[in-house]
């Protein structure tokens, strides 16, 4: 089963970058500047921001179907972000070492499987749960902090 991890697309972000605090503010956001690595995951890039490097931390509705499983969560973006797209079956560094939350979600935006995995063995978990024809899209979620970290389909 193929399977292909999507980061976030830069445009939905990009009229943030640059804008000074008081602007961040006002939208919820708030800059901050890494101070570990790994640490701070970018949704656009699907890597862990560089010490020292600014990121934007906010919310982001990333389950936003009309269902109990409504859902958003922080999240950050890297300012100087380059968009990328992981290969088919590619795992991204900044999923692999990391322990993870994946969901499963039907067409309807229902939950109908969800397990916890290391990120090392996240692509068996992917394809099993894609086996599933009932599943339409899987959420990977950090699961210490339950931030939203990527989309996974079929592929």
């Amino acid at each position: 089963m193929d399977f292909q991890i999507s980061p976030l697309n830069i445009e939905r972000f990009s009229h943030l970058f640059g804008l000074d605090s008081d602007s961040l503010s006002k939208q919820g956001v708030q800059r901050i500047v890494a101070d570990n690595e790994p640490g701070y995951p970018c949704r656009i890039s699907l890597q862990d921001a560089k010490i020292g490097e600014s990121v934007l931390l906010m919310n982001y509705e990333h389950q936003p179907m009309p269902t109990p499983f409504r859902s958003s969560h922080a999240i950050y973006i890297r300012e100087a972000a380059n968009p990328t797209n992981p290969g088919k079956n590619e795992i991204p560094q900044a999923l692999r070492h990391r322990l993870l939350s994946v969901r499963a979600f039907d067409a309807a935006g229902m939950i109908i499987d969800a397990d916890v995995v290391d990120g090392e063995r996240l692509e068996s978990l992917i394809k099993r749960m894609l086996a599933n024809d009932s599943v339409d899209y899987l959420h990977i979620h950090n699961a210490k902090l339950g931030c939203y970290l990527a989309l996974a389909e079929r592929g």
